[in-house]
């Protein structure tokens, strides 16, 4: 097994144990809306030809939902006051694609599939098409009619230390298996620059300063791809 593999294996039993205390089942849809999965994966390979990323965007949406009180697709909801204006969701895409999901679904099945499972699916489904394993999606999630915003908070960024983003893992139930895939999973797609721009020339706040954890042959590479100023 690949090291994609793995870290996308380990991803979905993480997101799977946390994500709800319901009975969930990978044939919750059988016999209403018995062909979702081909629905979903026939949108993504369209939408793929017009986002080359697309897949990364979708897993990281699932995972946001997820990480706020359960995979209940409240980030999906809209308003000033919502998950999807906070901060640490500015930075997130791919809701159009879910909207098309959505209305390829409401077309096929109407008033059957969940938002919430939708993100499911959509996440997995892009590992799938991705080159990662597949496997079965637990189904049968409910929406929330209420979004989440004070619970952001608990989405970590890149500038936290590994202590930190264990405490918060241990808090909500993760262990450090969990804690390698769901950050893990970040290495499908593609960085800002941006984001460690300080780790190359500001470290600490000292200008021209490295981080000395940095492995230097990989930070020479990285000063390459985002030069200072870039």
């Amino acid at each position: 097994m690949s090291w994609f593999q793995m870290i996308t294996t380990l991803f979905v039993v993480a997101m799977t144990v946390g994500a709800s205390n319901a009975q969930l089942s990978a044939t919750f849809y059988a016999k209403t809306c018995p062909n979702v999965s081909t629905i979903v994966r026939n949108v993504l390979q369209q939408a793929q030809q017009n986002d080359i990323w697309i897949f990364p965007k979708l897993i990281r949406l699932h995972f946001h939902d997820c990480f706020v009180h359960g995979c209940d697709a409240s980030l999906l909801l809209n308003g000033t006051d919502s998950e999807k204006t906070a901060t640490p969701n500015l930075s997130t895409d791919g809701y159009a694609v879910i909207d098309d999901i959505k209305t390829a679904l409401e077309k096929a099945c109407p008033c059957v599939v969940s938002c919430a499972d939708i993100l499911a699916l959509a996440a997995q489904i892009s590992v799938s098409l991705g080159g990662g394993p597949r496997w079965k999606v637990p189904l049968g999630r409910r929406d929330s009619r209420t979004t989440h915003r004070e619970g952001t908070g608990t989405i970590r960024t890149g500038h936290e230390s590994l202590a930190n983003i264990a405490t918060l893992f241990r808090s909500m139930g993760f262990d450090s298996t969990d804690l390698v895939a769901l950050s893990g999973v970040h290495t499908f797609g593609r960085a800002r620059c941006a984001a460690f721009m300080d780790r190359l020339y500001n470290f600490n706040n000292v200008s021209g300063k490295t981080d000395p954890t940095l492995n230097a042959t990989y930070a020479n590479p990285l000063k390459q791809l985002c030069p200072k100023g870039g």
